[in-house]
């Protein structure tokens, strides 16, 4: 860090469009940071401003403007309805329909594609702050744009680069295009910020072949403590019996085949899994072990669950499972522990990092491991995990960190 404080910005332009295209949908660890961001910027003394892609061209909203779109995201403002360009829009969820329509009702400020760097200089003072936090907007377009305004300042907070490391577990043509934002990300950026040590080190180390390495700070995500409400979920949850819960996305990086092969093992006296979490890609043996399952398996596969249900399921477990073989930060894991649960995970170096000696580390690629863990996690150990002392990271240490040089 800088040893002298830098003199705050006279703005902060934050690009929403991440929130902007995923209204609606059940919100991943990545929008909850777009929106984190959104909040603590909104209650500021900085004056901010906020920027999106719409399918037509860019939208400027003001702090006012930022405020009620947050209102209406979160549900706070009064409902209101879709325009007929945002209806004429294939493929939105309802919810994002609304949005967008919102976004463009609330703005100051609307251009086409190619007017962007005139819109920003017209609206924007010198040496407005950029802040990009859900790896969305990152164009040449947009970052050239953002050039043009005299002393400019461009932060990105970078999550992972999974998709570097390990791109046998993509979507095809996804690979190519991630390099390539990161790519800009490298030649534009004035700061990255990274959610952890281990992926700034990842990061780096990438960055390095491409040429020199923009400046980088570490703060760790905060998290907000998580509500269990029992009542929203869908009949017949939580079990009565003892059971697990693994969390996330079901993609082969997440490691879902392993669970699956020890529930095999286990057989008809194991406990309840339960697997929370949409459908992703290029994971279809798993898919079709799951479309397998008959009414008398011990795993079941749940998906579309609100946060309130979530949380519920997550703190009646013996254990959070989580055998990823690789994560940027791991939020499942710490809003388990939030909740008093037992996380049992894979033996990487983000979960040392973030999770300490919180969590029962096991082997990744061990089958015999995670069964004997299973098997062997009796009432008394699920009592001792339960009663450690878990700080969380939390928000405020977040922006005390990333917003001092932002």
């Amino acid at each position: 860090m800088d040893k002298q404080p830098r003199i705050p910005p006279p703005a902060r332009l934050l690009d929403f469009t991440r929130l902007l295209r995923r209204a609606g949908r059940v919100w991943t660890g990545v929008d909850r940071v777009e929106l984190a961001y959104l909040e603590a910027l909104i209650a500021d003394a900085i004056p901010v401003w906020g920027l999106a892609r719409t399918p037509i061209g860019y939208v400027v909203l003001d702090r006012a403007g930022l405020t009620e779109f947050h209102r209406r995201l979160t549900g706070a403002g009064q409902p209101t309805s879709p325009d007929l360009l945002s209806r004429m829009v294939r493929g939105l969820h309802p919810v994002a329909r609304v949005a967008l329509s919102d976004a463009r009702k609330l703005s100051v400020g609307r251009c086409l594609p190619s007017r962007l760097a005139v819109t920003l200089r017209k609206l924007l003072p010198a040496g407005t702050a950029y802040l990009n936090t859900g790896h969305s907007n990152l164009s040449m377009r947009v970052l050239e744009a953002l050039r043009s305004l005299p002393h400019a300042r461009i932060a990105v907070l970078v999550h992972d680069v999974i998709p570097l490391e390990y791109p046998q577990y993509q979507r095809p043509g996804t690979v190519e295009a991630f390099e390539k934002k990161m790519q800009r990300v490298r030649q534009f950026a004035d700061l990255i910020i990274y959610n952890s040590a281990d992926t700034q080190m990842r990061t780096e180390r990438a960055m390095a072949g491409w040429g020199d390495v923009p400046k980088g700070i570490v703060a760790h995500l905060g998290t907000m403590q998580p509500v269990a409400d029992p009542t929203s979920l869908p009949k017949g949850l939580p079990p009565q019996e003892p059971y697990f819960v693994t969390v996330g996305t079901i993609e082969p990086r997440k490691n879902h085949a392993l669970l699956l092969d020890v529930w095999e093992e286990l057989g008809p006296n194991a406990p309840m899994l339960l697997i929370c979490g949409g459908r992703g890609w290029n994971n279809d043996a798993v898919f079709a072990r799951l479309d397998s399952l008959g009414p008398e398996t011990r795993v079941r596969e749940l998906s579309g669950l609100d946060d309130g249900a979530l949380a519920a399921l997550v703190q009646g477990a013996r254990a959070l499972l989580f055998p990823s073989y690789a994560e940027g930060f791991g939020l499942p894991a710490v809003e388990a522990l939030m909740l008093g649960t037992p996380v049992i995970c894979a033996d990487i170096t983000t979960f040392r990092e973030i999770l300490g000696k919180n969590a029962v580390y096991v082997d990744d690629s061990s089958l015999e491991l995670w069964h004997d863990a299973i098997v062997n996690w009796s009432k008394q150990a699920q009592d001792t995990y339960q009663d450690r002392e878990f700080e969380a990271p939390s928000w405020e240490a977040h922006f005390k960190v990333a917003l001092s040089l932002t």
